[in-house]
């Protein structure tokens, strides 16, 4: 016998709000698709250098939530934001699954989020006693016609401090150098009197280039050990990306679209309070999928916003819609969640 009903689920699948309501393989999906959510990753997620990294700049519990998302403490390290979502068709651009975003929305950092990416390099220690070092700045005469006699850094060089390293919060490009490395041309062999092999002290450039198109900002520099003693540099570069077409967007129904197009807020449909959407869903996404968890879920969710409240849609119980309806029609609302809007074109 189960103590709760919902403990049927796991902490996935828990995270559903109205599970129950819903036909199951739309369940399956969006148990496949929540782990691939973008939030918070952890209290640490700061501190930390990881090979790859996305964060959500503003995440947000959800409004109708469960009793499984207490549990596990989901609302306390969320991933995903609360949108104002209508459904309804608009223009073509929301054909098969495409969504329709607001510009506004995206200006004020609706689904914006942060890649952090790593870069590292070790300084080795050769057999000869040579070892790799950080070389000098090479600098070239200002372009500048006030003090044509200044020596500055070369370009691919802007970014790099006098240690050779790039500086914290540089903003850097295709090209350019984060860290100024040198290896010994001589690695082997050490010279002596009979085999004249090339100095010791002759180096060659080995410079750690930045190489993606975008630009990037170097978050941390980190300089270390490795287990064999060798100097260990990391370097994390930090990027903020705003959605754009063909960015994958989903609901917790397994309801997944990409982004068809980005539409101006005055072009957008409103309701009589002024009320704009985020998000416009086409509404042909629901008879086939049979996602009436969905509905009720937007149905909630506005009588949360109105009430003030958090709602719950736990599995095999979670706020009945008659309660909702109620809500609704006490705020002077339609109970079936349905408003009249006008077209912003």
């Amino acid at each position: 016998m189960e103590i709760e009903p919902f403990t049927l689920l796991g902490a996935v699948a828990g995270l559903i709000p109205y599970p129950h309501h819903n036909q199951s393989p739309r369940n399956t999906y969006q148990c496949a698709m929540g782990k691939q959510a973008i939030g918070a990753i952890g209290y640490n997620q700061f501190l930390r250098i990881d090979t790859l990294l996305y964060l959500m700049v503003y995440p947000q519990q959800p409004m109708v939530k469960t009793r499984a998302i207490e549990l596990i403490q989901y609302d306390k390290l969320p991933a995903g934001q609360s949108a104002i979502v209508a459904v309804m068709s608009y223009s073509g651009y929301d054909i098969e699954d495409a969504l329709v975003l607001n510009k506004a929305s995206l200006d004020r950092g609706f689904g914006r989020c942060q890649v952090f990416r790593k870069y590292s390099t070790i300084l080795r220690k050769y057999q000869n006693g040579a070892a790799d070092r950080i070389g000098d700045i090479k600098r070239e005469l200002s372009k500048d016609p006030e003090n044509p006699d200044e020596l500055v850094p070369i370009r691919k060089h802007a970014a790099l401090q006098a240690d050779g390293l790039a500086a914290v919060g540089e903003k850097i490009s295709a090209g350019e150098v984060y860290v100024n490395k040198q290896t010994p041309v001589n690695t082997s062999n050490t010279p002596t009197l009979l085999s004249d092999g090339p100095p010791l002290d002759e180096y060659k450039d080995a410079p750690m280039t930045y190489k993606l198109h975008d630009h990037a900002y170097i978050d941390k520099v980190l300089v270390s050990t490795s287990e064999s003693e060798q100097t260990l540099i990391k370097v994390l570069t930090r990027q903020t990306r705003r959605p754009e077409l063909g960015d994958k967007f989903s609901s917790r129904h397994g309801q997944k679209g990409v982004c068809g197009i980005i539409a101006r807020q005055e072009d957008m449909p409103f309701s009589d309070m002024g009320v704009i959407p985020d998000i416009i869903m086409n509404p042909h996404g629901f008879p086939s999928r049979m996602t009436v968890g969905k509905m009720i879920e937007l149905l909630a969710g506005k009588a949360g916003v109105l009430s003030g409240k958090l709602q719950y849609g736990t599995a095999f119980g979670g706020s009945k819609v008659d309660d909702m309806a109620r809500i609704l029609v006490d705020n002077g609302f339609s109970y079936s969640g349905k408003d009249f809007v006008t077209s912003g074109l």
